[in-house]
């Protein structure tokens, strides 16, 4: 992707710039204190003295990220930043504006590890993601139940003529690492994978496209509950945060974006529907973890479960392999009719 000097009309697109962009595209995301270092280790080849990455600055570091935005989008590709979800750390990502990212993921994958990877983000965004438990996340074990599924000799979906073999448990493994690796999942100590702000800001077109119910006409979005839902306050995709109690309701809101949401309204009461906001209704993995069933679990098992699963694939099937197949002869049907409230709280509770 380097760029002449002839295309550069201000005539500062240089070496070090190019080292910069280089950086970024091995990384697939950037935060400053990372921009940081790799923009000291130029200034310190530029002036032959050396410079400490606390010497370089938030207005080094944006130029750079300006400079490299205006190179990129010659090969139409844009520079985005969205906090986490979490830490509020700010998170580049460079995003394909033309094609999307999972096509671009496909330039990179075997065709079973794509259907892999779309029966993963099937079971955080369908499975465990209802109206009564928003997780959009999975256990290190739940991801893994994933590859046990074997499709056999059954089309896929969107190609009558491409067979999915599906993936061993190393392959799988190899797999999860690599996404990790490349910033696409992260895992937390508790063991739940879930998508990192990278893929978030490149997915977030696919998310909704895959995961949403079209609207019908007349239909008011607000009154329609939908599994992509976006933060009141920032207008970021919510994976990580609260939501309204009522169950019908879409507000969601980053737990980094409460404080200076409420402090600018004159009570704490959900800006639609009007339910009293106590804090307590979770998106993400607390969803799970607060819940006494699980904190109960956790108490009664210590670090048994971990020991006890099977080593070998194939003693792994059973009922998560018939709710794996179950999901899988969803996918490329997301249109389908939308399930009642009841109907998702009895999946739940199964």
């Amino acid at each position: 992707m380097d760029v002449d000097d002839a295309d550069d009309p201000h005539g500062n697109y240089n070496d070090g710039n190019r080292a910069f962009l280089q950086g970024f595209l091995g990384r697939g995301q950037l935060t400053f204190e990372e921009g940081r270092k790799i923009l000291a280790a130029i200034f310190t080849i530029q002036s032959q003295e050396e410079v400490t990455p606390e010497q370089v600055t938030q207005e080094d570091f944006d130029s750079f990220i300006s400079a490299a935005a205006d190179t990129l989008s010659q090969f139409d590709y844009e520079i985005r930043s969205t906090q986490h979800q979490l830490t509020k750390e700010r998170t580049y990502a460079i995003v394909n504006s033309v094609s999307d990212a999972m096509t671009q993921l496909a330039t990179t994958r075997t065709t079973e590890e794509m259907h892999y990877i779309k029966r993963l983000l099937d079971a955080m965004f369908e499975t465990h993601n209802t109206r009564r438990r928003e997780v959009m996340a999975v256990t290190s074990m739940q991801a893994m139940e994933k590859k046990v599924l074997k499709p056999g000799n059954r089309p896929a979906d969107d190609d009558e003529t491409t067979i999915d073999k599906g993936l061993t448990g190393g392959e799988a493994e190899k797999l999860l690492q690599k996404l990790e690796a490349e910033k696409w999942l992260e895992r937390s100590r508790q063991g739940f994978y879930s998508l990192t702000p990278r893929a978030l800001m490149e997915l977030r077109g696919w998310l909704v496209d895959a995961y949403n119910e079209p609207l019908a006409d007349g239909e008011n979005p607000e009154e329609v509950w939908q599994r992509i839902k976006f933060c009141e306050a920032c207008k970021d995709v919510v994976t990580v945060g609260q939501r309204c109690a009522d169950l019908e309701c879409n507000v969601r809101l980053h737990d980094i974006c409460g404080a200076a949401f409420w402090n600018s309204r004159p009570n704490k009461q959900c800006p639609r529907c009007e339910a009293d906001w106590d804090g307590k209704h979770f998106v993400g993995q607390k969803a799970i973890t607060t819940t006494e069933e699980y904190l109960k679990g956790k108490r009664r098992s210590g670090g048994a479960a971990k020991r006890s699963r099977p080593a070998d694939d194939e003693d792994e099937g059973g009922e998560g392999e018939d709710e794996s197949r179950t999901q899988t002869q969803t996918n490329g049907r997301r249109r389908r009719q939308r399930a009642t409230p009841e109907e998702e709280e009895q999946e739940d509770d199964e």
